[in-house]
């Protein structure tokens, strides 16, 4: 049960962490996993792929297609929703955090 709890929490953050940093630049999924373990998150590619699509379909962000030395890459930016988004995420977020601190 507590898995099941941190493991949505942790996938809420890592969304957040995704929309930073696509807003940022254009990110791709296997660039998006070191930056993630840099942050102590072990993901597989078979929980972030799905998790990029998903925030796709949602209109959180926006896909290209490249051509990167014979293969197709995936890159990820926000949309002007995943902006709204990830402003009202920091909100919550720093309130959230501002409480727990005082």
């Amino acid at each position: 049960m507590e898995n099941k709890v941190l493991r949505k929490l942790f996938l809420g953050f890592i969304q957040i962490h995704i929309l930073h940093h696509a807003k940022k630049a254009p990110i791709f999924g296997s660039w998006m996993l070191e930056e993630l373990k840099k942050h102590g998150y072990e993901m597989s590619a078979g929980t972030l792929y799905p998790l990029l699509h998903n925030m796709e379909v949602n209109g959180l962000l926006e896909k290209e297609e490249k051509n990167v030395e014979g293969k197709i890459r995936k890159y990820y930016r926000t949309t002007e929703k995943g902006n709204e988004v990830l402003m009202k995420a920091k909100e919550k977020a720093y309130e959230l955090f501002k409480e727990i601190k005082d």
